[in-house]
């Protein structure tokens, strides 16, 4: 299958602590490491370490650290094409801080991405994907943004299914303003407090409940350490969690890993229930390595760990 993949390219600066510092505190971390990451990135490297045929859409800086936030996508042979560089703005950054019992702060610098220039979006390449997948970030806001809504509505006239990936910090945001771009598409991923942000509700039946009203017709739910739930207007069921033998160490990019996974499944053919469980035990297996793209998942892998 062949997807076209929207969204950020980054490096992470990831930094592991006992405790999140308070203001004017400075702290040492048990651990500091600097990993290529970004949703955009990382959807596109788990596909086409499942076999998929890729093309991502992101920009980067004319900076060294373009080199090493592209990293993992040229060795896993996505295509770059579409990789826009800009003369001005640096490559985008982000650094994490988290703690063993999973608090983590961010800070974020959108950099490069935001640029991400709409007139350079080739109509053929929509075209002829099977699927589209948008990270949520990509809608913030400027150039970026136009270029995602423009590829999304090439994608409906083309037919091409389309995946949303939310993400918290643009509910953040853009809160539910966001709710208009994303209700056209085939598959609405996201966790729960983007789902309660996005809707304004404060339960997660209230909040699937309204995106029915919406007209949204297919929602996962990624709920942490229940699994997820998958959502129609004619069912709702959870997704158990998946076990592995390997410890948790990082979840960074855990849920962008999720997302990949499931695209992959349903594109497969897997029923929506089999999708989720692909994507719980995706999701689990990246975070058994420290840094986004670090873990190799295979389809081989994903099917040692599904029932049957």
């Amino acid at each position: 299958m062949k997807f076209f993949v929207i969204g950020d390219v980054t490096v992470d600066h990831l930094y592991h602590l006992n405790h999140l510092p308070a203001p004017g505190e400075e702290v040492s971390p048990l651990r500091a490491t600097m990993e290529p990451g970004g949703a955009g990135g990382t959807i596109s490297v788990t596909l086409a370490r499942l076999g998929h045929s890729v093309l991502l859409g992101a920009r980067v800086g004319e900076d060294p650290f373009a080199e090493y936030a592209l990293s993992k996508v040229r060795e896993s042979g996505v295509g770059e094409s579409a990789v826009q560089r800009d003369p001005e703005l640096l490559t985008s950054t982000i650094t994490v801080m988290q703690t063993p019992d999973g608090k983590r702060a961010m800070i974020s610098y959108g950099g490069a991405n935001r640029q991400l220039d709409a007139s350079k979006l080739k109509k053929k390449d929509i075209d002829s994907s099977d699927a589209l997948i948008v990270s949520a970030y990509s809608l913030i806001g400027g150039p970026q943004r136009e270029y995602a809504v423009k590829a999304l509505g090439m994608a409906k006239k083309a037919n091409v299914t389309t995946f949303m990936d939310l993400g918290t910090g643009a509910v953040n945001s853009v809160g539910t303003g966001l709710l208009d771009t994303v209700l056209g598409c085939d598959y609405l991923l996201l966790n729960q407090h983007e789902l309660l942000a996005l809707t304004a509700t404060s339960s997660i039946s209230a909040a699937l409940l309204s995106l029915g009203k919406r007209g949204v017709q297919k929602v996962v739910v990624k709920v942490g350490a229940m699994g997820s739930i998958v959502w129609t207007p004619d069912e709702t069921e959870l997704i158990d969690p998946v076990k592995v033998v390997e410890a948790v160490v990082d979840t960074t990019g855990s849920g962008d890993t999720f997302v990949a996974a499931f695209a992959h499944a349903v594109l497969s053919g897997m029923p929506l229930a089999g999708s989720a469980l692909a994507a719980n035990a995706a999701g689990v297996l990246s975070a058994t390595s420290v840094g986004a793209q670090t873990r190799e998942i295979t389809a081989a892998d994903l099917n040692a760990l599904l029932p049957g």
